[in-house]
């Protein structure tokens, strides 16, 4: 028996969509995936609060999103808020907003602010579900907009996780000021990614880790970018590999351009041409975290993370 579910994240920089059916051992298969920005914790990190226009456009998108779920004879949903909604101190006005739009589908719905523990739990168990078991243990490293979320696990599940206060939207908005960035800018960036990954670090035994995972926007656009990809494909992106060295040359040119420069790149959406930078300085950052504590030598990146593992806790 199979019932059609929707999962919804909605994070610091974008919010997403997973319709899927999802059977009685928790497969999913795949009815519809959308993706908007809407940049939700636009200056969050200085004030504390949500604007009122970044609410409103999350609520625009939501309610595309809810006519999408009626269309499909979507039955359940659970939508989730993660680092920007923790941090807010309006986040009732945002709650509000998501009660009244959710309600057309299943009344009473309304968003939950998870903790980065469960954030974490939920991108390993998007995260791995396609991959070969014998090459864990995993680190899976979700890069969003406001947290980074580490964590270290097998096929038996998940062993350790950190949520960092480390995203593009966080970074960007606290040291990047200008475009392209400053040598100053770009260690004083450096320095607070090597600060709040050391935290991480230190709880997270990466060392252990045979295999990197990398999901999210700036892990599947560098990853297009390093293949060249005319244009951003999710079914090329899915699985594919890319060795450090190139890497770290993706990033680099990330971080040197300017805006005019990442506007121009075929893979790159509209709504990270402006904080990609930020997230390249965490991604090559990790890399070179992971290549000295646990020999690890590509990134594989996964298009299933967070929003796969929310669809599938849908109850």
């Amino acid at each position: 028996m199979t019932r059609r579910v929707a999962g919804i994240d909605c994070g610091t920089n974008s919010i997403r969509l997973l319709i899927a059916d999802i059977d009685d051992d928790g497969n999913l298969t795949d009815v519809r995936r959308e993706m908007r920005i809407v940049r939700l914790g636009q200056g969050v990190d200085k004030t504390k609060s949500f604007l009122p226009e970044a609410i409103e456009r999350t609520r625009v998108a939501l309610h595309e999103y809810v006519g999408m779920m009626r269309e499909t004879g979507t039955t359940a949903v659970r939508m989730v808020a993660t680092s920007a909604t923790r941090d807010a101190s309006n986040r009732e006005d945002f709650f509000a907003m998501t009660r009244a739009e959710l309600g057309a589908v299943v009344p009473g719905a309304v968003a939950e602010v998870i903790t980065g523990d469960e954030e974490a739990r939920l991108s390993f168990a998007g995260a791995v579900g396609q991959l070969d078991p014998a090459e864990g243990p995993f680190v899976v490293v979700d890069l969003g907009g406001g947290s980074t979320e580490v964590v270290l696990g097998d096929s038996d599940g998940v062993r350790a996780a950190f949520s960092a206060d480390i995203g593009c939207v966080r970074i960007t908005e606290r040291c990047l000021h200008t475009d392209p960035p400053t040598g100053e800018e770009l260690f004083a960036a450096r320095e607070f990614v090597e600060g709040r990954l050391a935290e991480a670090l230190a709880v997270v035994p990466v060392e252990q880790a045979r295999t990197w995972v990398g999901v999210a926007g700036t892990m599947t656009t560098i990853a297009a970018l390093g293949r060249e990809l005319p244009e951003y494909d999710p079914a090329k992106v899915h699985l594919s590999r890319i060795d450090l060295p190139r890497l770290h040359e993706v990033c680099d040119g990330l971080i040197a351009m300017n805006h005019e420069q990442r506007a121009a790149l075929g893979p790159m959406h509209p709504g990270r041409v402006d904080v990609i930078g930020g997230g390249a300085v965490v991604c090559a950052t990790l890399a070179d975290e992971l290549s000295r504590r646990a020999g690890i030598s590509e990134l594989v990146v996964s298009e299933h993370d967070i929003l796969d593992g929310i669809a599938m806790s849908v109850r």
